[in-house]
């Protein structure tokens, strides 16, 4: 019973994945922050353009 770990392990790639998942999101949230900001920029030059 104590040698068996498959249990455990799949706790701990659980835990690992939610980590990858929770840093992308972030990472993916800050890259949408300044897409948005540089969309935001070249659409008021258009508008002051005209």
């Amino acid at each position: 019973m104590l040698s068996d770990q498959r249990g455990v392990s799949a706790v701990e790639y659980g835990l690992i994945i939610a980590m990858i998942v929770l840093v992308m999101m972030v990472g993916l949230s800050s890259v949408a922050d300044v897409t948005i900001g540089m969309w935001g920029n070249v659409s008021q030059k258009v508008v002051n353009a005209r």
